[in-house]
């Protein structure tokens, strides 16, 4: 990695006291990046791709998959009542996916939304299980079904999910060039890819198809592309310089550390001390953990900002 006196032994330990975001040079302005306010409401460019969001956002795939959530499996109406109080909050992004189940939910939700203020993320399913089809019809077909159930004339990002394999941009030429058309029509805004291995984010970084990326990223290795923080962060920062969108995701590990408090504000401290992760989604459960993320974020960019003087 490209930080000073940086060796592992040093990196461990600065984790271990919340303090590992110092070990990068002025981390508030790493990779060319201007300096946040402590707003965690405020609002972030995605790289290069023009699409603009809040600095949080809501993930909708807590425990996701075959089409079913946590949001799917509680009462519809406490799910609805969720989206919406992390809308009437000041969140500006959700993210979805056809894995998740929860386009209907989000469908609901939008009706007391203005639609052109949000920034409506869902990502396609093209590997063997995950949604009870065995088909994997083409993006065109896919993404006019997202639409149908998200009750939207457009999405403002698509992603090709989950992507593992290092020669992804070669398997999925064909549905990259499909979206490619349904961002030139308007039907999508930006494409991009999720990715769960550092092979397939490094690919990443070397394709322009890629406007926005989602990188699962935290300070302590936990379900992330490689355990040692150090090289995966080598290849977002990467991924930043090259002008592309990088949504931070599994910030607390797919949940491992939910309920330990100093844990969670050394993720969020650590995270948006990169500089190089535009904006981070949180898989809300309850609109009380939504205020308290808001009320950490807040205190996690002030603490920055005080230590870049």
């Amino acid at each position: 990695m490209n930080i000073p006196g940086l060796n592992r032994r040093k990196f461990i330990a600065a984790l271990s006291l919340g303090t590992a975001h110092l070990l990068f040079d002025n981390p508030l302005l790493a990779s060319g990046i201007p300096v946040r306010s402590n707003d965690p409401l405020q609002v972030i460019k995605l790289g290069k791709s023009g699409v603009e969001s809040s600095l949080i956002g809501m993930g909708t795939g807590v425990h996701a998959g075959n089409r079913t959530s946590f949001l799917t499996k509680q009462d519809k109406n406490q799910s609805i009542g969720i989206i919406r109080h992390a809308y009437d909050r000041g969140v500006r992004f959700f993210d979805c996916a056809d894995t998740y189940g929860t386009h209907p939910l989000m469908s609901e939700a939008l009706q007391k939304m203005d639609r052109d203020k949000i920034t409506l993320c869902s990502k396609i399913w093209v590997r063997p299980g995950g949604i009870p089809e065995p088909e994997r019809p083409d993006a065109d077909v896919v993404i006019d079904r997202f639409r149908k159930e998200l009750d939207t004339d457009y999405l403002d990002m698509v992603q090709i999910h989950c992507m593992v394999e290092t020669d992804w941009t070669d398997t999925q030429k064909r549905q990259m060039e499909i979206l490619d058309k349904l961002k030139a029509k308007g039907i999508i805004r930006a494409h991009g890819v999720s990715v769960h291995s550092l092979d397939a984010m490094k690919k990443a970084v070397a394709s322009p198809w890629v406007d926005i990326i989602h990188v699962r990223i935290n300070p302590y290795g936990i379900a992330m592309d490689k355990p040692e923080p150090e090289e995966v962060i080598e290849v977002i920062n990467q991924l930043h310089e090259s002008g592309k969108g990088v949504i931070g995701m599994k910030l607390v590990g797919n949940g491992e550390y939910r309920d330990d408090s100093q844990k969670i504000d050394h993720a969020l401290k650590f995270v948006l001390g990169l500089g190089s992760v535009d904006m981070m989604i949180v898989g809300f459960e309850t609109t009380d953990q939504i205020d308290n993320y808001l009320t950490r974020t807040e205190n996690a960019l002030t603490a920055l900002t005080n230590d870049s003087y």
